[in-house]
């Protein structure tokens, strides 16, 4: 699987696009291109529905592949294993099923 770095670049280079052709959608210089396919910098959260519109892709894949490039980038950063995603997924689901039980409840 591709970082979300590598999976711009390799859409990029399906549309034929060089990078400032590919940022002048969404405002962003070819320098920040460049940045954004390496990993030096992240593609602007704000632009990733026109994104996902620019390259016919769902959101919401994109959405994942994008939050999940952040959730590796953090664990790596304090040298967590991945037992991480397992505890970070067990969170989440009960954090939403309380959050579910919250909202049945009727005054």
């Amino acid at each position: 699987m591709a970082t979300f770095s590598e999976f711009l670049r390799a859409e990029r280079n399906r549309k034929g696009l060089n990078q400032s052709e590919f940022g002048q959608p969404f405002g962003i210089i070819m320098t920040d291109i460049s940045k954004i396919e390496t990993g030096k910098k992240k593609f602007p959260f704000t632009n990733l529905e026109a994104l996902a519109e620019f390259l016919g892709k769902d959101y919401s894949e994109l959405k994942n592949l994008y939050v999940a490039d952040k959730l590796v980038e953090e664990a790596r950063k304090y040298e967590c294993s991945d037992d991480v995603f397992n505890v970070a997924e067990s969170q989440s689901k009960y954090l939403r099923s309380k959050n579910a039980k919250q909202g049945t409840l009727k005054f």
